[in-house]
């Protein structure tokens, strides 16, 4: 049994466009799934059909093996759904608005305070539980969806653009809770426009384009395609102008900060050895985070070129 299981979903819109053509998707029990794909794309699509909030046109799907369509109260109740917007009544308390949630799952009060005082503690709002929301900041409103979605402790948490606009520390402590949260059980499913940010949690990837999913497997896998990689290296001392580094494409920044790319041709250990022979010290070296966006960007434009040629 799938945590998620979709087949030949499709939607079509009033207007006559073509949102979903037909896409399949298995996410198992316990996986950390991203669902990428440019603005327009579909995924946000699939994610509302989901979770009841746009009627598909023609597929399946099951939620933890209830029928979306025979069964909607089952499957609704093993979701949890973070979408893109603010959604909750500002003008309440963080404390009420998860009570409340938990209240329309059925959940009694007590139990529901229990794990008010959990999520609000773990997510580092407890200390603003009586505060009105509107005043929190946008990444405590983040926190406070997210909080949300949980308080039935659904099994499939569904995350839409969590950390959009929200600083890089605040980013990475969710990074942490949602890494716990997946290891605690739940089954979990992002989207996300942060590539970095899909690559440090999910280990299964889909990418939607124009309604279509043009690439489904392990986030390992996918990564393995990169025929180069882009190393940043920072130097004990600035480059010497007579440095000879020819044998590799590099960028040089500030002096003492190369960037430099690593084709299939060339290891990592080739390039130390250039160093060492040109007597250049490294302090640090780290990959430059941009393995999937390149990853991304050939899939997609590899694709458009195919439809030309069809066309």
């Amino acid at each position: 049994m799938s945590a998620l299981s979709i087949k030949n979903l499709t939607k079509t819109y009033a207007n006559g466009f073509l949102a979903l053509k037909g896409i399949d998707l298995e996410v198992d029990v316990g996986g950390f799934y991203s669902l990428l794909g440019p603005n327009g794309a579909g995924k946000t699509t699939a994610i509302r059909i989901v979770c009841s909030l746009v009627e598909k046109s023609a597929g399946n799907i099951e939620v933890f093996g209830y029928n979306l369509a025979t069964h909607p109260e089952e499957a609704k109740m093993n979701i949890g759904m973070v979408p893109q917007e603010v959604n909750f009544n500002t003008f309440d308390t963080p404390l009420n608005i998860l009570v409340n949630q938990a209240g329309f799952y059925g959940i009694k009060r007590s139990i529901a305070l229990q794990r008010a005082k959990k999520y609000l503690g773990e997510l580092k709002l407890w200390d603003k539980k009586d505060d009105i929301s509107r005043n929190l900041s946008g990444g405590m409103k983040r926190r406070l969806m997210i909080a949300r979605a949980l308080i039935h402790e659904p099994e499939l948490l569904i995350l839409d653009e969590p950390t959009a606009g929200v600083d890089i520390e605040i980013r990475r402590s969710m990074w942490k809770f949602l890494k716990d949260t997946n290891a605690n059980g739940t089954t979990i499913i992002l989207t996300t426009h942060y590539l970095e940010e899909a690559e440090n949690l999910c280990r299964n990837i889909a990418i939607i384009d124009e309604g279509v999913i043009i690439e489904n497997t392990r986030m390992i896998d996918l990564l393995k395609q990169l025929k180069q990689e882009t190393f940043v290296l920072s130097l004990e001392d600035n480059l010497k102008k007579d440095s000879n580094l020819n044998e590799f494409s590099y960028t040089l920044i500030g002096g003492n900060q190369l960037e430099v790319l690593v084709d299939e041709d060339h290891s990592i250990n080739d390039l130390f050895e250039l160093l060492n022979r040109e007597k250049i010290k490294v302090l640090s070296l780290r990959n430059k985070s941009n393995r999937l966006e390149e990853l991304f960007m050939r899939l997609v434009h590899s694709k458009n070129d195919i439809s030309k040629e069809n066309s």
